[in-house]
Parts: structure tokens; C-alpha cells; sequence
């Protein structure tokens, strides 16, 4: 079981140009995304947060259950669900604008159990920034590390949330002893500075960096660095790459038996490679449609090992 924590939003995505072009309402958040990535892709999967009871709340859980994620994790509550205003540009890049004050997702709680036989917890996104959720998560996933649990974080830098740069920065260096491992864009790499070498030394077994269109590449600690390039395709928006990004890497260590510091190390270049490419296929279809709606394992190459 993969586990997924984190918050689940209704993206606000402009059916035009102008400030007041209609918005169409689409189920979102980088955690959200992830579980039903890893859900499409036959991963067992489970999501923990705190969602509304309102219509969005429903129809974001509605989601989960249609792929097979497991919602016993979430908490309920009355507050309204967040909302995020997209704005896609030329090449299918999209910025948010974020409304969380008083929403559910906020207000979660650090749950006393995780559920039985889970092998990876995987964090990221608003749900890190927003307080007072945001320790709570951060307590879960120094609770999962010292249990032995395989963690997962994308920062995935969302700045507007984000009221001291420099603190936020040094708390995700503090993150860093209890991830096995980080996945993150070529932007938010810049934005929180520092290199893969250095992250590599503070705790995680591997770091993966994302560049859009041109690939990603691994870096591990015994000084490898694998790359692949990306799929080309005719971009409709890049919502929810990087959320399929990281269910397919996840996905493919779980296939390996590899969600371990050791399982991670034993991959070898060969089998960094063949990960990158499935994890390369699978966001590359994702920007091919609109909004976060990622690939099924019979959508990516039948004979590959991770579908």
C-alpha cells in the first residue's frame, strides 16, 4: 500500500482570455493527483487528509473511489474546500492563484495509525506550507521515517503561499534526514537552492529533477546520475505532469520491490533509466488532455516492466 498525504482542491481553469473568462471547475491538488495517478496505474493505494463535507469535498472523494483509492485515512469536515484560479499560458503552463483561508484541508490532524501494510507515505505541495496542517503532515512523515517507511516528498513550490521564503526553506532542509526520496522541478530546485549533492547528504537515497519537456534525471548516492529525455507530444496544458511524475516513479519502485534506501541503490543505471522513461511516458500523456487526467497502465507500452 502507498499511502498519499496531502491536500485535494477544485482547480478554477479559464475557458478564455481576460480576468473574467468563465471558469470551469476541475478536481486538483498535487497529493489528490498522485493518489489517483498511482490509482489508474494499479497501484493499492490510499489517500490520508482532511476534506469538506461540501459538494466539492464529495466529488473529490467520489474520484478516489472510482480509481480504487482508499479513503478510510480522511478526515471530514465542514469547512469549504480549497479553491485554485489556473492561468495557462501559450505552451500549456499553468500558474495558480490559491483561496484556503478556513478550508478543510488545513485543519488536518496527525493520524495515529497509518493504514495496514504500508509500504511508502508520499507528501508534497500546499499541504506543507499551510498551517496549522503543515506541522501535522510534517509530524507524519517524521513518524513514518522512524518507523522504517519508504517517504516520498515534492516540494512542488507554490511561492504566493509561502510568507517567508527563507524559514520555509530552512524547514525543508529539515525535512530532508526523514526522505527517502525527493523529486522535484528544475524551478523549485532554484527556488530553494542549493544542489543534489547537498540534498543527497542530508537523507535521501535518491533525487529526481524534472525539466518539462526536456526529461528528468536521477541522481543517487553513490555518485550516479541517469537521465532521459522527455516524450514529445502536442502539449494541451501541463497540469498534473510532475503529480504523474511522481505516481509512476513510486509505482515503479513498488513493481521493483525497491522502496528502500537498498532497493533504491541496487536499481543500477539500466534499471534508473527504464524508471525515467516509464515515469517520462506516462507525464507525456497527461499533457497530451486537458487538466490532471493521467494515464491507465494499458494507455503506456504493454511490454514495459513498470505498467
Amino acid at each position: 500500500m502507498i499511502v498519499v498525504a496531502g491536500e485535494a482542491l477544485i482547480d478554477l481553469v479559464p475557458q478564455g482570455a481576460g480576468a473574467l473568462a468563465a471558469l470551469t471547475p476541475a478536481l486538483g491538488g498535487g497529493p489528490f493527483n498522485t493518489a489517483v495517478a498511482l490509482g489508474r496505474l494499479g497501484s493499492p493505494t490510499a489517500f490520508c487528509s482532511r476534506m469538506s463535507h461540501d459538494a466539492f469535498g464529495e466529488a473529490l472523494l467520489d474520484r478516489l473511489r472510482e480509481t480504487g483509492v482508499d479513503v478510510s485515512s480522511v478526515q471530514r469536515g465542514d469547512e469549504p474546500t480549497t479553491l485554485a484560479v489556473a492561468v495557462v499560458d501559450e505552451g500549456g503552463s499553468a500558474a495558480y492563484s490559491f483561496y484556503v483561508e478556513g478550508t478543510a484541508d488545513r485543519l488536518f490532524t496527525t493520524p495515529g495509525t497509518l493504514p495496514a501494510g504500508t509500504r511508502a507515505v508520499s507528501f508534497g505541495t500546499c499541504s506543507l506550507m499551510l498551517e496549522p496542517g503543515a506541522s501535522a503532515y510534517e509530524e507524519l512523515m517524521r513518524a513514518a521515517s522512524a518507523r522504517g517507511v519508504f517517504t516520498a516528498l515534492d516540494p512542488n513550490i507554490r511561492a504566493g503561499l509561502i510568507p517567508d521564503a527563507d524559514a520555509y526553506r530552512a524547514r525543508f532542509r529539515s525535512w530532508l534526514p526523514s526522505v527517502s526520496l525527493l523529486k522535484l522541478s528544475e524551478e523549485d530546485a532554484g527556488w530553494l537552492g542549493g544542489s543534489p549533492d547537498e540534498w543527497l547528504a542530508a537523507g535521501p537515497a535518491a533525487v529526481v529533477v524534472t525539466r518539462g519537456g526536456d526529461g528528468l534525471t536521477a541522481y543517487t548516492r553513490d555518485g550516479g546520475a541517469y537521465a532521459v529525455s522527455g516524450e514529445r507530444v502536442a502539449v494541451v496544458d501541463t497540469i498534473g505532469a510532475g503529480d504523474t511524475v511522481n505516481a509512476a516513479l513510486l509505482h515503479g519502485l513498488a513493481v521493483r520491490d525497491a522502496l528502500s534506501a537498498e532497493g533504491i541503490s541496487a536499481l543500477g543505471p539500466e534499471g534508473w533509466r527504464s524508471l525515467l522513461g516509464f515515469a517520462a511516458r506516462a507525464a507525456a500523456i497527461t499533457c497530451s488532455r486537458a487538466g490532471a487526467e493521467p494515464p491507465y497502465a494499458h494507455e503506456l507500452d504493454a511490454g514495459d516492466a513498470y505498467a
